[in-house]
């Protein structure tokens, strides 16, 4: 855990979007989960981002839910927005028409360059949804 804050050297901007923050953190080695939490909360709670560590992947490794939407609906409950869930996984589709990451990823070998690229455009955008959320 350490390590990956460590990776993560420069402190976040206030003024940088959270699809940007979230774009960094994740290719400084945070899954989709803990860096759209963590970029639309400004969080770094040791035990939450070891507990969104587990949805990465689609939860677990699973390649089920995707782990971007699941760390939007975590930074949704934690900020006393958890009715509006709903409303992030509808705008999540409504871009990607699913949820699954196995079906976000089906065109890319897993763990490919590709893969990470396609993973960190979904962690960026669905951070940015779940922050419009956040502040509308």
């Amino acid at each position: 855990m350490l390590a990956r804050i460590l990776k993560f050297k420069r402190t976040p901007n206030p003024e940088d979007s959270a699809a940007k923050v979230a774009g960094e953190l994740f290719a400084s080695g945070f899954n989709c989960a803990q860096a759209v939490f963590r970029a639309t909360t400004g969080m770094d709670d040791p035990q939450i981002m070891e507990m969104a560590k587990a949805f990465g992947g689609g939860i677990g490794g699973s390649k089920c839910l995707c782990g971007a939407v699941t760390g939007g609906v975590m930074a949704l409950g934690i900020k006393g927005k958890s009715a509006r869930a709903a409303d992030l996984v509808a705008a999540f589709k409504e871009k990607n028409r699913v949820t699954c990451c196995s079906a976000l990823s089906r065109d890319y070998q897993w763990k490919s360059r590709e893969h990470l690229a396609n993973c960190r455009r979904i962690t960026e955008e669905t951070a940015e949804l779940a922050a419009n959320i956040l502040h509308g």
